[in-house]
C-alpha cells in the first residue's frame, strides 16, 4: 500500500511569469523515455513482481522504497510544468483570442488539452507508454537496467538544465540531479553485492559531480546525496544492507532515514477563466459550500 501526504518534495518558487517553451522541455523529464514516469513505473512493476522477496529482501526493499520516492518526483516535475505555465494567457471574451499566446508555442497540448498544466507525455507531446517499462524478472538484469535508466535520466536533466535559465525549472532539476545521483549509486551498490562487480568504475557515464550546477549545491550541503529514505516507518529497513559505507563522490557516510523527507507545500494554482478551469463561478462556489455544510 501507499500512504500519501499533501506535501511536495521541495518548495518551488511561484514565478510571476512562466515560460511555455521551458514547460515543454521539462515535459521530457516527466513523460519522456527517461522521465520520472518511466523510473516510477519500472521500479513499481519490478517491486510488484519481485520473486523471492524473503530471501532477497534487501534488493526488494531497495526497489520498493525508491518506487515511493519516484511518485514524489512525478508530482514535483508536474508541478514545475504547471508553474512554468503561469500568466501566459489572459482572461477575456473568446472573440479577443485570450489564448493567442499559445498558438506558436512548442506544445499546444498545454493550452488545448490540460488548461496549461502537465501532460503524461514527452517534450514533443507524445504520450508516455508502458513500452518504457522493463521488468525481466531477472534480478541482476533488472538492477543493471535501473542503473542505465537512472544515468540516462541524469543526462536528460543536465541537458534540460542547460536549455532554460528559468529559476523554477532549475530549482527542480537541481534537486533531482542530487536525488537521482543517490539512486545511481544505490543501484551500483546493489549490483556489486549481487555480482561482485564494481559498476562505479564505469563512471562517469555521466559524472555524478554536481558542482557545476548552482541549483544543486544547497541540496548537497543538506546531505541529500548521502541519504536514502525507507518511505515507511516500519518497513523496507533492509536497504541498510546495501546502502552502507561511504559516498565515493565525497567520502561522507551513507545514511538510511526511516520515514520520509519533511516535504513542502504544494502550489495552489489560480483559476483560468479563459480556459474554463476549474469552471466554478462565485455562485457555483457558494452553492457547493452550502451543500458541503448540510450534513455536518
Amino acid at each position: 500500500m501507499f500512504k500519501r501526504m499533501d506535501k511536495m518534495a521541495i518548495e518551488l518558487t511561484v514565478p510571476e511569469y512562466g515560460d511555455a517553451n521551458a514547460a515543454a522541455a521539462v515535459q521530457e523529464l516527466l513523460g519522456g523515455k527517461f522521465g520520472e514516469m518511466s523510473t516510477l513505473n519500472n521500479y513499481m512493476f519490478q517491486s510488484f513482481n519481485f520473486r523471492q522477496k524473503k530471501k532477497l529482501r534487501p534488493f526488494y526493499d531497495l526497489v520498493a522504497s525508491i518506487t515511493a520516492e519516484e511518485f514524489g518526483h512525478v508530482e514535483l516535475v508536474s508541478n514545475t510544468i504547471n508553474l512554468l505555465s503561469t500568466n501566459l494567457t489572459f482572461p477575456g471574451d473568446p472573440d479577443i483570442t485570450p489564448l493567442q499566446n499559445g498558438l506558436n508555442k512548442r506544445n499546444t497540448q498545454h493550452y488545448i488539452a490540460t488548461a496549461q498544466a502537465s501532460i503524461p507525455g514527452d517534450s514533443m507531446g507524445q504520450p508516455w507508454t508502458g513500452n518504457n517499462v522493463f521488468n525481466s524478472g531477472n534480478l541482476v538484469l533488472d538492477l543493471l537496467h535501473n542503473f542505465f535508466l537512472e544515468t540516462g535520466a541524469r543526462t536528460h536533466k543536465m541537458r534540460v538544465y542547460e536549455m532554460t535559465d528559468h529559476p523554477t525549472a532549475r530549482e527542480m532539476i537541481g534537486y533531482l540531479l542530487v536525488r537521482g545521483g543517490t539512486h545511481i549509486l544505490a543501484y551500483a551498490k546493489a549490483i556489486e553485492i549481487a555480482t561482485g562487480t564494481d559498476v562505479t568504475k564505469m563512471l562517469p557515464i555521466p559524472n555524478l559531480d554536481n558542482s557545476k550546477f548552482d541549483y544543486a549545491k544547497k541540496y548537497e550541503e543538506q546531505g541529500l546525496n548521502n541519504i536514502l529514505y525507507t518511505w515507511s516507518e516500519t518497513d523496507y529497513k533492509d536497504i541498510r544492507k546495501i546502502w552502507k559505507g561511504t559516498n565515493p563522490e565525497n567520502g561522507q557516510e551513507l545514511k538510511v532515514i526511516e520515514g520520509t523527507p519533511k516535504g513542502a507545500p504544494i502550489p495552489n494554482l489560480d483559476d483560468l477563466p479563459e480556459e474554463f478551469a476549474p469552471g466554478i463561478t462565485k455562485d457555483h462556489y457558494e452553492a457547493i459550500a452550502k451543500r458541503l455544510m448540510q450534513n455536518l
